[in-house]
């Protein structure tokens, strides 16, 4: 029919037809009856409420509190966590003559978001500065606070799935010193000397109270975080006997206020640097003696005991001048002078040298003739 559309199959591809028609269908019920198969009931999100922190510790430090704690790895159930961890601080005030014994319930201080807490984390340890604002550490000073911690993730609708409370820690809030000024070291032979000055007022401006010592940190960069306790004073100075010389070390001093168990610090002194340089000679030589014999002078000392002893130089006076008779240091504590000239009387003494190349003064002085 003329304007008619005409289709042209050729009778190959209409024998080709019906099977590939066939093939399509079954493909598609089979694909439609396997995903019925797979199908099951609906699983609801998992659930990760976090396990219990149970290693809290709170010290008073300056007008913060340093809260220290692992983070929880798994959930209540002892699966491993996966979601992004929030950290709660709680806190309640113990009332005035009651202790903790009467504590109020504990409210939520502050939340942390892990943005807000990966800053001051290594690994999965956490120390947290939690300052005190003006109001609140003058209002706080002599009584005891109770600081507890919860973490929490977020599950459907963000609805908070908290952990339980941590252990609470108990922290008697003092009115401690401001930072320690003046601290300067002094190395000696046998210490490092970390000498202060004593704090004469505290943060409130008021007469120090409840002073017990001092404690001194020590690190070999003066990186913040990377001090670590060296030791304690009772009063100042402090003398650090474990350094090698060669090395630089970094000082810093805290005062230690309260009682045993319940202490608190200022917050830390400036770093002080100072440079472990060697420069204190051996002790002289002792017992000094001398023989001619065989056309030369023997002679025989008392060995010194410096760890860092490196050897000996000898030294021969003629015409009052003092002349080294040996090339290299003498090893041990007996030499021989082939070079003494015969027919004269000559005097010898002996020095010590270290491994810094510090020489001490020189030993009891012996005359001998070379006759």
């Amino acid at each position: 029919m003329p304007g008619a559309a005409t289709s042209h199959i050729s009778p190959h591809r209409a024998r080709l037809l019906p099977p590939i028609l066939r093939v399509l269908l079954v493909a598609s019920v089979g694909g439609w009856v396997s995903g019925c198969g797979v199908q099951g009931t609906p699983h609801p999100p998992r659930l990760e409420r976090p396990a219990m922190i149970t290693n809290l510790s709170v010290v008073q430090v300056g007008q913060s509190l340093a809260i220290q704690f692992t983070l929880p790895q798994q959930t209540t159930e002892g699966g491993r966590l996966t979601k992004p961890l929030e950290v709660e601080i709680l806190r309640a005030l113990a009332p005035e003559g009651a202790g903790v014994a009467k504590l109020p319930e504990p409210e939520v201080w502050t939340r942390l978001v892990r943005n807000e807490w990966l800053p001051f984390a290594k690994g999965n340890e956490v120390l947290y500065p939690a300052h005190l604002s003006e109001r609140e550490f003058h209002d706080w000073r002599g009584h005891t606070l109770v600081v507890g911690i919860r973490t929490l993730t977020r599950g459907f609708n963000r609805r908070p799935l908290e952990s339980d409370p941590s252990n609470f820690v108990d922290v008697n809030i003092y009115d401690v010193s401001p930072a320690l000024a003046g601290v300067h070291c002094t190395v000696s032979e046998s210490a490092i000397e970390i000498d202060f000055p004593p704090p004469t007022r505290a943060l409130d401006g008021e007469q120090i109270h409840d002073l017990v010592g001092y404690r001194v940190y020590r690190s070999p960069t003066g990186v913040p975080g990377t001090f670590l306790l060296q030791g304690e004073a009772a009063t100042p100075p402090y003398r650090d006997r474990h350094f090698e010389f060669g090395k630089t070390y970094y000082y810093e001093v805290r005062a230690v206020f309260g009682t045993p168990g319940h202490l608190a610090m200022s917050d830390p002194s400036p770093a002080v640097e100072v440079s472990a340089r060697d420069v204190f000679p051996p002790s002289p030589p002792q017992g000094l003696s001398s023989i001619y014999s065989a056309g030369a002078v023997e002679l025989l000392w008392t060995a010194n005991t410096e760890s860092d002893l490196a050897g000996y130089n000898v030294y021969r006076l003629q015409d009052h001048n003092p002349e080294r008779v040996n090339k290299e240091l003498v090893r041990t504590s007996v030499f021989r002078d082939a070079t003494a000239p015969p027919g004269q009387s000559l005097i010898y003494y002996v020095t010590a040298v270290d491994l810094s190349g510090n020489e001490s003064k020189g030993s009891e002085k012996v005359e001998v003739e070379t006759k």
